[in-house]
């Protein structure tokens, strides 16, 4: 298991633990302080940091391992993430005590998009903390579980990455369904400054038997994983890339695409 179940876990997947959606966890360490401060952050200031994050990976690549280090090591306490399939993103809500679709602030800072509500927050009421945001407060939109299980299945149809965030490590106020425009996504994976985000407990795998090399799962896939053999006309999933989200089952017309637990294969038990 990743080192977030191994410390919030309670022997299982880390987001499978209710006590980790509680409003008692909520009310500790002056959570929605924390949350009320980091969405001017996020406006304000992560572009600027990324970008200069960004220059000294090019010129003082020493001090940018260094600061690399930190800055990760800060962010799981804080601020962090793992991507989850379809199938357990559903099984979370269940968990949360309430469910709001509210805009995405990283879509809001990147692309100044106010009304892009594609990520839902579990256990916290945004109308208190989003007060000085009437932008944002105007989109908000409470959901039972049922509609928020079809929401997701929506959002996975269109290709979007569901993930679960912490607010203060270990807990869990959200559920992102990320692309390209994304904060976690631009500095993870475009760029490769800073690891903010785990990979899934998940990895894809295709069974050659059924794959007929038509090549659709490549289209839905945000990371690069999915390669594909001209000789054999087979696609294959590159363990090493795979980030576990699922997403490409949803082209594969012959359900060649399962998902396998990362830590029964070996070499891929650390990487995360």
């Amino acid at each position: 298991m990743c080192e977030f179940c191994t410390k919030h876990g309670e022997g299982k997947k880390w987001y499978e633990v209710m006590g980790n959606y509680s409003r008692e966890l909520l009310a500790r360490d002056n959570r929605e302080d924390y949350i009320k401060k980091l969405i001017p952050n996020i406006q304000r200031e992560v572009a600027f940091k990324l970008g200069a994050l960004d220059r000294l990976k090019v010129k003082m690549p020493y001090a940018y391992r260094f600061v690399r280090k930190i800055g990760t090591r800060t962010m799981k306490r804080y601020h962090f993430g793992q991507v989850v399939p379809l199938e357990d993103a559903r099984k979370i809500i269940e968990l949360a005590d309430s469910i709001t679709r509210l805009p995405c602030v990283c879509r809001m800072a990147a692309r100044g998009r106010k009304n892009a509500r594609y990520c839902l927050a579990l256990g916290i009421d945004p109308a208190g903390i989003f007060g000085d945001y009437p932008e944002l407060k105007s989109s908000l939109e409470t959901l039972t579980v049922e509609q928020a299980g079809e929401l997701l299945g929506q959002f996975d149809k269109e290709g979007l990455v569901h993930s679960v965030w912490t607010f203060k490590t270990p807990f869990i106020g959200g559920i992102c369904n990320c692309d390209h425009d994304c904060m976690a996504y631009r500095a993870q994976v475009t760029a490769d400054l800073m690891q903010i985000m785990f990979r899934a407990e998940y990895v894809a795998w295709i069974d050659p038997e059924k794959c007929t090399g038509c090549q659709s799962c490549r289209k839905l896939c945000n990371f690069g994983a999915i390669e594909y053999s001209s000789a054999g006309d087979k696609c294959y999933i590159h363990p090493l890339k795979c980030y576990g989200c699922g997403l490409c089952r949803n082209t594969c017309s012959t359900e060649a695409i399962t998902l396998l637990d990362r830590q029964g294969l070996p070499g891929l038990e650390g990487v995360w």
